[in-house]
C-alpha cells in the first residue's frame, strides 16, 4: 500500500467517525423516547449540542489541577488513535502497528484512565464516586474483553483488525454461526464499554445509578464537548467492528471515489440498524444492580472462551 493512499485512509476514517457518531446518540434518545411514548429529540440535536459546548468557555474546579483540564484532550487523542485501527468504510493494507488489536484494546484503556483520572481530579462526590464505580467495574469487565478479543484473533487468525475485516469482506458467507457468538459478545462489550442500560443509564444523573456521566458532571464548555464527542465516537467505533465483521457489504477494499461514497451510505445504515437494536435492548430491561453486573458479562466469557476451544481443537 502506498503512503499516499495510507495518508487518504487515515483522513477519510477520522473524518467519517466524527460525522456521523454524533447521529447515532442522538438516534439512540430517539428510539429510546420512541418505545417510552415520547418524541425526543431531533436526530441533529447532539450536533447542535457540541457546536454550543465548543463556543464556551471551559471553567474548572478551584480544586483542580491542570490534570482535570488536559484530560479531556488526552481521552479525544486516544480514542482518536483507536479509531484508526477500526476501518470504517475503506480496508488499507496492514501498516505497522496500525490495526494492531492488542494496541486498541491499550488505546481504550487509556482513554477510560484519563477520564477517571479527570473525574477524581475535580474533588467532587459525584466525579469520584463515578470514576470509582468506572474502574471497579473495567477491573471486572476487563479480563472478559480480552478473551472476546482473543476469540476475534483465533477466529480470523490474524491480531490486525484490517485483516479481519478484509477477510471477512472477501468471502462470500457473511455471518457464520462462530461469527454469531462473537457478534454476542461484542455486542456485550459494547453496552459497558460505553455505560448503556443495563449497566448505566447515561440519561440520568441520580446519586445511586449515575457511573459514565458522574466522571464528566464537572466538565463545561468545550472540554464537557471533548468528552461528549469522545463517547460518541467509542460507541462508534465498537458498532463498526460488529457490523464490518459480521456484516461486511459495501466496505470499500479498494480506494475508488465511488467505492468510498456507497462504504459511507451503507456503513451509516448498518451502524442506524444496531443502533435501533440497541435503543430497543435497553428499553426491554432495567438497570442491573451493581453487584449483578457480572453475570451480564459471563455470556461473553462463556462464549468467546468456547470459540477459543474451538478454533484449538479443529
Amino acid at each position: 500500500m502506498s503512503s499516499i493512499e495510507f495518508i487518504l485512509y487515515l483522513v477519510i476514517n477520522t473524518a467519517v467517525v466524527l460525522l456521523v457518531a454524533p447521529l447515532f446518540m442522538s438516534l439512540l434518545k430517539k428510539v429510546k423516547a420512541k418505545t417510552q411514548g415520547r418524541q425526543g429529540p431531533p436526530l441533529l440535536q447532539t450536533y447542535y449540542m457540541i457546536a454550543k459546548l465548543f463556543q464556551k468557555e471551559a471553567i474548572c474546579s478551584p480544586n483542580s489541577s491542570w490534570i482535570m483540564r488536559v484530560a479531556p484532550y488526552m481521552n479525544m487523542a486516544a480514542i482518536l488513535v483507536a479509531a484508526l485501527f477500526v476501518p470504517l468504510v475503506f480496508v488499507p493494507g496492514s501498516v505497522g502497528g496500525i490495526g494492531n488489536i492488542i494496541l486498541f484494546l491499550y488505546l481504550l484503556t487509556l482513554g477510560r484512565f484519563f477520564m477517571a483520572l479527570g473525574g477524581l481530579d475535580a474533588g467532587s462526590a459525584f466525579g469520584g464516586m463515578g470514576s470509582s464505580r468506572e474502574m471497579s467495574i473495567a477491573a471486572i469487565i476487563e479480563p472478559t474483553t480480552i478473551i472476546v478479543f482473543a476469540a476475534l484473533a483465533f477466529a480470523f487468525k490474524s491480531l490486525n483488525i484490517f485483516d479481519m475485516v478484509f477477510a471477512s469482506a472477501a468471502t462470500s458467507v457473511l455471518a457464520t454461526p462462530t461469527l454469531i457468538l462473537i457478534a454476542i459478545s461484542l455486542f456485550i462489550i459494547l453496552i459497558v464499554e460505553t455505560g448503556q442500560v443495563p449497566v448505566d443509564n447515561p440519561e440520568t444523573h441520580l446519586e445511586l445509578t449515575m457511573i459514565h456521566e458522574g466522571m464528566y458532571l464537572e466538565q463545561s464548555g468545550r472540554n464537557l464537548a471533548l468528552m461528549e464527542l469522545s463517547s460518541a465516537v467509542k460507541f462508534t467505533l465498537l458498532m463498526a467492528l460488529i457490523t464490518n465483521l459480521i456484516f461486511p457489504i459495501g466496505i470499500a477494499l479498494t480506494l475508488t471515489v465511488a467505492g468510498i461514497m456507497i462504504a459511507v451510505v451503507l456503513f451509516v445504515i448498518k451502524a442506524s440498524v444496531l443502533t435501533v437494536i440497541i435503543g430497543l435492548f435497553e428499553s426491554s430491561i432495567a438497570k442491573t444492580r451493581f453487584f449483578q453486573l457480572p453475570n451480564l458479562f459471563t455470556m461473553a466469557f462463556f462464549f468467546s472462551t468456547l470459540i477459543i476451544i474451538i478454533e484449538v481443537f479443529t
